[in-house]
């Protein structure tokens, strides 16, 4: 019978297939504890490892503290060190007297706040499932969604689009895979900013067309868009996804309103292969502006289910907007 050594050894250095730091990282520190460690000292372990966590609490260190005790002089910078000022005209009794009263103002601060401290890290996705967030991230490609950054380079966080404090709600629509910096710069909105967007959504144009479109001809929606057939179809099953919102075009979106016409989008090319065997392809596209051929002015994506032999030549797709140049 092998020993421990044996079992442990040839399974970290044969049979350990990683896709991430964790095994090695939980094995190392329950070799560090005898055998024996906690969930959050597991946790804490692996923030070592996380080079975006460090960075995250490197941007806080220079906008925060450092600038509050500078001013103060209490510290200086000196290249890319902080320097506390007078620290070698201290006893070692003067020394430790400074940090029992520092351990007693985070004891005290803790106790008065709990867990509200970090309510800047958590507030952005709240008490979500992790199946749900998983969710999020697998849509978002694991890439931030606002500056395209792999969760590899930069911790990615689930975050509410327009955030729980002002109404916003768990839906797919209302969450976004943000890394730490994007969310963070999100933050410096103000609450009056969010409150205008929020406006917004309610925004309708008396005559136009799609907003007031008939509950009879809405085959399918959610909070932000919903979807009707199209009254002139290219082919059998072309579907319209309509933002709620009166909006002229796709570029004048909001990241929500994306999302809900996204899942819309999903979920009715699913339904129309399901029903229809003969689709063996799609077109999804958009007319934005006059020249494009756009003639109702409120955002509208079309869904346009494609079938074998539906046309001479497919060949080059949406690219037959122009004639000419659809083929090459």
């Amino acid at each position: 019978m092998s020993s421990s050594f044996d079992r442990l050894h040839q399974f970290i250095s044969k049979q350990m297939r990683m896709s991430h730091i964790y095994q090695p990282a939980m094995i190392l520190q329950l070799l560090v504890e005898r055998g024996r460690c906690s969930i959050n000292s597991i946790a804490k372990s692996f923030l070592n490892y996380d080079q975006s966590q460090i960075e995250y609490y490197e941007e806080v260190t220079k906008k925060m503290p450092a600038k509050v005790l500078d001013s103060h002089n209490i510290i200086e910078k000196e290249n890319n060190d902080y320097v506390l000022i007078g620290f070698g005209e201290l006893k070692d009794s003067e020394i430790q007297e400074l940090r029992r009263l520092c351990v007693e103002k985070l004891e005290e601060y803790i106790e008065k706040r709990g867990e509200n401290i970090w309510e800047h890290r958590t507030l952005a996705s709240g008490n979500l499932s992790g199946t749900l967030k998983l969710q999020i991230l697998e849509r978002a490609k694991m890439r931030c969604e606002l500056c395209g950054i792999s969760n590899e380079k930069k911790a990615l966080e689930v975050d509410h689009i327009l955030p729980r404090t002002l109404g916003g709600t768990d839906d797919l629509w209302n969450l976004q895979a943000l890394c730490y910096s994007c969310n963070a710069m999100k933050s410096n909105r103000s609450k009056e900013d969010y409150r205008k967007i929020k406006k917004s959504y309610d925004d309708r144009k008396q005559g136009c067309l799609f907003c007031e479109t008939g509950k009879e001809r809405i085959i399918d929606e959610n909070e932000l868009a919903y979807a009707i057939e199209d009254k002139f179809p290219v082919t059998k099953h072309h579907l319209l996804i309509i933002p709620k919102r009166h909006i002229n075009d796709y570029f004048g979106l909001y990241q929500s309103e994306l999302n809900a016409i996204h899942e819309l989008l999903q979920r009715h090319q699913l339904l129309i292969k399901e029903q229809d065997a003969t689709v063996t392809g799609f077109n999804v596209g958009s007319n934005n502006g006059e020249d494009s051929g756009q003639s109702i002015f409120h955002c509208h994506v079309h869904l346009i289910p494609r079938r074998k032999n539906d046309t001479e030549n497919p060949k080059g797709g949406v690219r037959g907007v122009i004639a000419k140049k659809q083929n090459y």
